[in-house]
């Protein structure tokens, strides 16, 4: 990506587009462009222009964790004993392959990362700790959460009205 794309203002128009398709991912380029009073061809043209600067990233569809049996979500603190060297590296690429960590942060504070977890009972997060994160060389502590009740979850970014 070059510097100029990086420091390009997105207009009025691309910003419609982002918000459209954080509603609707599945949204088909002819549904789109008659959504923004535009063209097939316009519209297709500033939609892959979007995806190769990168403000798209990609496409998904959002599931319901709880119908596909996944009833626990948990939000973990994990500090590491030591920081420097490997291991944390080693604890990041773990946490990028393990398909029930949906979300992995190095943080500021009392823990070194933050993780978001589903699981599809306790059972099954209290093996994740003891097999995975248990594991794990360099890791100091375990701090859990569970959600009792999910307020709000998403992943749409405000982009204005």
């Amino acid at each position: 990506m070059s510097e100029k794309n990086l420091n390009r203002a997105l207009d009025d128009t691309d910003l419609t587009i982002l918000r459209l398709l954080q509603q609707d991912g599945a949204l088909s380029n002819t549904a789109l462009a008659e959504q923004l009073s535009l063209s097939v061809t316009p519209c297709w043209r500033r939609l892959k222009r979007l995806e190769e600067e990168g403000y798209i990233t990609g496409y998904q569809a959002n599931l319901d964790r709880r119908k596909l049996g996944y009833d626990v979500l948990a939000f973990v603190q994990v500090s590491f004993g030591v920081h420097g060297g490997e291991l944390p590296n080693r604890f990041e690429a773990a946490m990028q392959a393990e398909a029930r960590v949906l979300g992995c942060h190095k943080i500021t504070g009392n823990a070194d990362y933050l993780l978001q977890v589903v699981a599809r009972s306790l059972d099954d997060y209290s093996q994740f700790v003891e097999n995975v994160l248990r594991q794990m060389p360099g890791v100091a502590a375990i701090h859990s959460s569970l959600a009792l009740r999910e307020i709000k979850a998403g992943s749409r970014l405000p982009l204005g009205s």
